[in-house]
């Protein structure tokens, strides 16, 4: 059947319309295909990978089952190796600290947990593994792991009472009991209370205060005002 004028017209645009844009069109096309097959390609990585390290997992939790922790933290070293984009490499890596930390590590269980830290896929294992390392750094107790325990919390935005303001509540009542045998007078618990919860409130309020205005952490700014009480002790009583 010929076509009439009008639908002549329409055939003949639709043909220029092609002839004008089809290389864009076709590109287009491909880069949809290509994007579509990379997007798929990837899943089928991400889910093969998951399987794999699922299987190295339960490998490690029935080493640790059967008491062979050696085995248990060579499978934890290969999911950090082999799958670190899975949650199970972190996973495994949290056991793995607890149990060099149970075997006496300390140095392994750090290693371990500042991987988490630092090399998590998860931002929520990741904040977990800095948390868990702080407190690990805290337990070692020495000036440079306290250091670094300190700087992590900072970060995390978590408020670390100094310790020697956190354990001064002990000293202050032998101070008050010193009194009091000294005057031969002596106060009621309540009154103890009361005068402790004063003297370190005013305290806390000194060491926050000063934290705020210097810019340095709660711990340096205890240990300026300590020392700037000794100083100010040692010179009135005229020690040189």
């Amino acid at each position: 059947m010929p076509l009439d004028l009008e639908e002549q017209e329409q055939l003949d645009s639709l043909k220029a319309f092609w002839e004008k844009y089809r290389s864009i069109i076709m590109g287009l096309v491909t880069a949809v295909l290509f994007v579509f097959a990379a997007y798929n390609g990837w899943q089928w990585w991400k889910n093969s990978q998951a399987t794999e390290a699922g299987k190295l997992y339960e490998t490690m939790m029935g080493s640790i089952e059967k008491g062979n922790k050696e085995q248990s933290m060579q499978a934890a070293d290969d999911l950090q190796k082999q799958f670190a984009g899975t949650s199970y490499a972190p996973m495994a890596s949290l056991i793995a600290a607890k149990l060099a930390a149970d075997a006496g590590d300390a140095a392994k269980s750090q290693a371990y947990l500042r991987w988490v830290a630092e090399k998590a896929a998860n931002d929520g294992y990741k904040a977990l593994g800095k948390l868990r390392l702080a407190t690990a750094l805290m337990d070692e107790g020495s000036a440079k792991s306290l250091a670094e325990a300190d700087a992590i919390l900072k970060r995390k935005g978590v408020l670390v009472v100094p310790d020697i303001l956190a354990n001064a509540g002990g000293v202050i009542v032998s101070y008050f009991e010193w009194v009091q045998n000294r005057e031969g007078f002596y106060w009621e618990e309540e009154e103890v209370n009361q005068r402790l919860f004063q003297r370190l409130q005013k305290a806390y309020r000194r060491v926050r205060e000063f934290a705020e205005e210097k810019k340095v952490t709660p711990r340096q700014a205890a240990y300026c005002l300590a020392l700037d009480k000794v100083f100010r002790a040692t010179v009135a009583r005229g020690v040189q």
